[in-house]
């Protein structure tokens, strides 16, 4: 049993140390989200990608941060949408699903813009500034991925705002998988913008005002 008390010890330390992370992101990222009455004009808003359904089409999520960018759109609140999602695979396109979702939903192609590379949230954030050559950004995305996603982008350059997007009924075990998965990756955030600062992948810019 007294073998037991060093684990613990350091099992309790490790827990209180991550949800002193999060409580930390969650704080100074509270004043960077808004609602839909509030939020500002902004050129552009970005939609992290979040997974695709089997047949090819965006999962439950992603159409609920889809139908949020829309409504921005709709409302003269934006006028571009940045898709920025994984398409590292032939058969797995993020961004195109995407965009074809919107297209679907009446969005003009012109105003449609697809980020081919955004693996992560924090490529996505460093991509909009570097590659797309934005100062500023609204983010659309669920209230449990918010926090980490403002949080990358202004901590990347970027003035952020951030819509938490209406969920749907998802999966119990999904969401709640979602929402535990959160924690770890908030210490990843931290980690990414204080300590390792990885590049994501670059290439040519592509402003998306000229």
């Amino acid at each position: 049993m007294r073998f037991l008390k060093p684990f613990l010890i350091i099992f309790l330390i490790f827990f209180f140390l991550i949800g002193g992370f999060r409580v930390a992101l969650l704080i100074s990222t509270e004043k960077l989200i808004h609602d839909i009455e509030s939020i500002e004009n902004m050129p552009v808003v970005m939609v992290p990608g979040a997974g695709l359904q089997r047949d090819g089409t965006p999962s439950l999520p992603l159409r609920d941060r889809l139908d949020a960018a829309a409504q921005l759109y709709w409302e003269d609140k934006v006028l571009k949408i940045l898709l920025t999602g994984d398409n590292r695979f032939e058969n797995y396109n993020e961004p195109g699903a995407m965009y074809n979702y919107l297209i679907s939903k009446g969005i003009p192609k012109e105003d449609l813009v697809l980020d081919y590379a955004g693996r992560r949230t924090y490529d996505s954030c460093y991509r909009a500034k570097e590659i797309f050559g934005q100062n500023e950004i609204i983010v659309v995305t669920q209230p449990y991925h918010l926090p980490r996603a403002t949080f990358l982008c202004h901590q990347l350059g970027l003035k952020t705002q951030g819509l938490p997007v209406d969920q749907s009924q998802y999966i119990r075990q999904r969401f709640l998988f979602w929402n535990f998965r959160e924690v770890f990756a908030t210490l990843a955030a931290y980690w990414d913008i204080y300590v390792s600062k990885p590049l994501p992948v670059l290439g040519d810019p592509e402003p998306i005002f000229d």
